[in-house]
C-alpha cells in the first residue's frame, strides 16, 4: 500500500527539476539531499522482490492514481496496478527510482519507434541533434571511438555550425561509463577536454565547435554499480530511449522517441543522475515540457479524439476487445498471438510510409552525413536505404543494410518475403493524444551483494507478469534474473501465454560467472524443466533469428545479434528502455524504462517486432529440453548447451573482464 508520507511526497509541489527551476546554479546532487535526506536508505538486506505480496485493493489504486500526474489520460487498471507496486519501492528510498516522485507518473506521446541496427539509432539522434535549438543531454552506457560515434560527433559540428549561424551557443551535457580508479574517491568524474578529445573517446574539441558548450561526465559507482542508462533529452521537449550504447556492433537495437510531459520526468531524472553543478546550466530549466505544449507530430486536442483505455471514473474498467480480435488466431501452440500474427498486413492503424522521392536518397552515413528537416525526411530515407540497387533482390538489400562495420561480408539465407513483410527499421506512429506513461527506473548499486531488488524497475517487471490475464512478451539479450524466473513459471500455470525472445550466447562467459545467473541455454532448460507438461504449452521460448536469416547465430561470431529491451504485457501495457532481464541489470546497474498505456503503441511494436526479425519463423526452441535444432536435429554452432561443465566459473571471469574493457556485450 502507500502510505501518508509517500502519498504526501508524489503530490507534493517540489522537485529536484523544479527547485533546479528557482536556482539553476545549484548542484542536483545538493537539491536531492535537501529534499529528500529523511527518506534515503541502505537497502534491506533481507528485503526481497514483491513476488508473494498481497494484490492493491481498489482504494490502493485510487491512491496511486491520485499520485500520478495524468492530464487528460485514462490509465487503465492494470497499468495501475503496476504503477502501485513501482511507486511503494519509493516507501524507504525516494531516489531508489532516480525520479522526484512526483514526476514518477505522467503522459506523453511516442511518434516514433526505432527497431534495427544500431547506426539507424545513431543517425536518428544525430537528426535530433542537429536540430537542436538550446542544449542537448546525452547518456550512454559505453562510449567508444567508432562508427557509430562520428555519426554523432559529426552531427554535434552541424549543430555548432547552425547555431553559429544563429548567433547562439548551444548547451551540451555528454555522460558515459568508462572505470576510473578515482570513482571510488568520486563517483561522478568531471572528463577534461584532452580526455574526451582522445583515442578512446575523440569528441570534437571545442575549437571544431565553437559555438557549442560542452560539458563531460564519466559516471560509475564501484564496484559493480555500472552506469547502464542510454538516453537523449534535447530541448526539454525531445526524449530519446533506447537499448543501444555508442559503439560499433552487430547488434539489433530498439529506440522510441518520446515528447510530451513525460520528457519532463526524463529531463528530472538527467539532473538527478548528473548529481554535479551544471556548468553553464542548462537553458531550459524554467520552460518545462509541460507548459510548452507538444511538439513535433502530435496534434493539438481538436485535431484527433484522445486514445483512451477505459473511462475515467477511478481504476476499475469495464472489458474492452481485444487486440487479438484484429487478427487471425495462431494455428499452432507453439505460436503466441502476440509475436506469431497470421495476418500479413499492417496494423490498421499504422500509417503507411512516406514514399521515397524520385531518385535513390543517398543514405545519411559517418562519412556523407545528410541531415533532415522531420521525422518523415528521416523515415523516407531509411527505407530508401532498402530499396534493392541493380540486381540485388530484397533480402539481399535487407543483409546490405544490416552489414554494418564489423561484419561488412555477412551473407544471409532467407528467401524472400512478401512484399507486406518489408522490413520497416522506423516506425512512425499515428498522431495521438497523451496516453498515460511511467517512470520504472533502478539506481545503481556498486556492493557486492543482491540487497538491492527492491526498486521501480524490478517492481513494475513483476508486477506486470504477476497481473497479466492473457499474455507477457519479453525481448531481452540475457534472462537470468532469479526473482524473475518463478513468475514467469506461475504465469504460464495460470495459463498466460509467456512469449520469450533472447539472443543465443549473449555475453556468455560473463553469465557464467558465480551468482549470475546462467545462460539462455541453461534458464530456458530450467524453465521447461519445471513446469509440468499441460504448462509447457504457455512457454513460446526462441533465440533471436535476424531477418535475413533462418538460424540463430551464436553472439560470439559478432554477426547477428540482439539487444533489443522490451516487456508487453496483454497487448496494451510496454515497458521499454535500458533494463536487461539479468542478474546485473537486476540487482546493480542504473536503469531508465518508460512504462506505456496504449494498445495501438503496443499493437505496432509487436508488428514490427514481426517484420524485422524471423525470430517467430525460425528460432523456437523445444519445449522437451529447451534446446534449439535446426531441421535436421543440429545445434547451433557455438551452442554451449545446458551444461557448460565444471570449469564455467574460468570462462566467467574472462566475460567479466571483457565487460570491464568494452569488449563484452553490456
Amino acid at each position: 500500500m502507500i502510505s501518508d508520507k509517500l502519498y504526501q511526497l508524489c503530490r507534493a509541489e517540489e522537485t529536484v527539476s523544479g527547485e533546479l527551476a528557482k536556482d539553476p546554479t545549484q548542484a542536483p546532487g545538493a537539491v536531492v539531499k535537501r529534499l529528500y535526506h529523511e527518506n534515503i536508505s541502505t537497502p534491506n538486506l533481507s528485503e526481497s522482490a514483491s513476488a508473494g505480496r498481497p494484490s492493491a485493493t481498489a482504494d490502493d489504486l485510487q491512491r496511486a492514481f491520485e499520485c500520478g500526474k495524468w492530464g487528460s489520460t485514462r490509465p487503465s487498471e492494470l497499468f495501475l496496478r503496476i504503477y502501485h507496486d513501482a511507486l511503494a519501492t519509493l516507501e524507504k528510498d525516494s531516489m531508489v527510482g532516480v525520479t522526484s516522485p512526483p514526476l514518477m507518473g505522467g503522459s506523453g506521446v511516442v511518434p516514433l519507434t526505432i527497431i534495427s541496427v544500431l547506426p539507424d539509432i545513431c543517425r536518428h539522434m544525430s537528426n535530433c541533434i542537429a536540430r537542436a535549438e538550446r542544449e542537448v543531454f546525452l547518456a550512454t552506457n559505453y562510449w567508444q571511438a567508432s562508427d557509430a560515434s562520428k555519426i554523432i560527433t559529426n552531427s554535434l559540428k552541424e549543430l555548432s555550425r547552425r547555431a553559429g549561424e544563429r548567433g547562439q551557443k548551444v548547451v551540451v551535457k555528454i555522460m558515459y561509463d568508462r572505470g576510473n580508479p578515482k570513482q571510488f574517491l568520486d563517483n561522478h568524474q568531471t572528463v577534461p577536454e584532452s580526455e574526451w578529445t582522445g583515442k578512446a573517446v575523440q569528441l570534437p574539441p571545442a575549437k571544431e565547435v565553437p559555438h557549442l558548450d560542452m560539458q563531460v561526465v564519466n559516471y560509475h559507482r564501484p564496484i559493480f554499480g555500472t552506469f547502464h542508462s542510454k538516453f537523449m533529452v534535447v530541448d526539454r521537449k525531445i526524449a530519446i530511449l533506447s537499448s543501444n550504447n555508442i559503439q560499433d556492433n552487430d547488434n539489433c537495437e530498439m529506440m522510441t522517441h518520446l515528447e510530451g510531459p513525460i520528457v519532463d520526468s526524463l529531463y528530472d531524472m538527467s539532473l538527478i543522475t548528473w548529481h554535479n553543478a551544471l556548468t553553464p546550466p542548462l537553458p531550459s530549466h524554467n520552460s518545462p515540457a509541460a507548459a510548452g505544449g507538444i511538439s513535433g507530430l502530435v496534434p493539438s486536442s481538436q485535431d484527433q479524439p484522445a486514445e483512451t483505455n477505459e473511462p475515467r471514473q477511478g481504476p476499475t474498467v469495464p472489458a474492452q476487445e481485444p487486440l487479438s480480435s484484429t487478427y487471425n488466431e495462431p494455428q499452432s501452440n507453439a505460436d503466441s498471438r502476440l509475436v506469431n500474427l497470421q495476418d500479413q498486413t499492417v496494423h490498421s492503424d499504422q500509417p503507411e510510409q512516406p514514399p521515397p522521392a524520385s531518385g535513390q536518397l543517398p543514405p545519411h552515413t559517418s562519412s556523407d552525413p545528410h541531415y533532415d528537416v522531420d521525422i518523415a525526411g528521416e523515415v523516407a530515407r531509411i527505407q530508401a536505404s532498402l530499396r534493392p540497387r541493380d540486381g540485388e533482390s530484397k533480402m539481399a538489400a535487407v543483409t546490405r543494410h544490416l552489414n554494418t562495420t564489423l561484419q561488412p561480408n555477412t551473407k544471409g539465407d532467407a528467401p524472400e518475403d512478401p512484399a507486406t513483410e518489408e522490413m520497416t527499421p522506423y516506425i512512425p506512429h499515428p498522431a495521438h493524444e497523451p496516453v498515460p506513461m511511467a517512470m520504472v527506473n533502478r539506481k545503481p548499486w556498486g556492493a557486492a551483494n543482491h540487497s538491492c531488488v527492491h526498486t521501480p524497475q524490478n517492481e513494475a517487471f513483476l508486477s506486470a507478469i504477476r497481473n497479466a490475464t492473457k499474455s507477457v512478451f519479453i525481448q531481452t539479450p540475457n534472462l537470468n534474473a532469479e526473482p524473475l524466473l518463478p513468475a514467469l513459471q506461475e504465469a504460464c500455470r495460470r495459463g498466460v501465454d509467456v512469449v520469450i525472445y533472447v539472443c543465443l550466447g549473449y555475453n556468455d562467459a560473463g553469465e557464467l560467472l558465480p551468482f549470475q545467473g546462467g545462460t539462455n541455454e541453461m534458464v530456458a532448460h530450467g524453465l521447461y524443466k519445471g513446469l509440468a507438461q499441460e504448462d509447457k504449452k504457455h512457454l513460446h521460448y526462441y533465440f533471436y533469428v535476424a531477418k535475413d536469416m533462418t538460424k540463430p547465430i551464436h553472439n560470439k561470431f559478432k554477426k547477428r545479434s540482439c539487444h533489443v529491451k522490451l516487456l508487453i504485457v496483454d497487448e496494451h501495457i510496454g515497458i521499454q528502455g535500458n533494463g536487461n532481464q539479468d542478474t546485473q541489470s537486476w540487482y546493480h546497474s542504473q536503469e531508465v524504462n518508460v512504462m506505456i498505456d496504449s494498445p495501438s503503441i503496443c499493437a505496432s511494436w509487436i508488428q514490427a517486432l514481426r517484420r524485422n526479425q524471423n525470430t517467430h519463423l525460425y528460432g523456437a526452441l523445444d519445449p522437451k529440453d529447451g534446446m534449439w535444432r535446426d531441421h535436421e536435429g543440429k545445434e547451433a554452432e557455438g551452442a554451449i548447451g545446458i551444461d557448460p561443465g565444471r570449469f564455467a566459473w574460468a570462462k566467467g571471469f574472462v566475460g567479466a573482464v571483457q565487460r570491464v574493457r568494452g569488449a563484452g556485450g553490456f
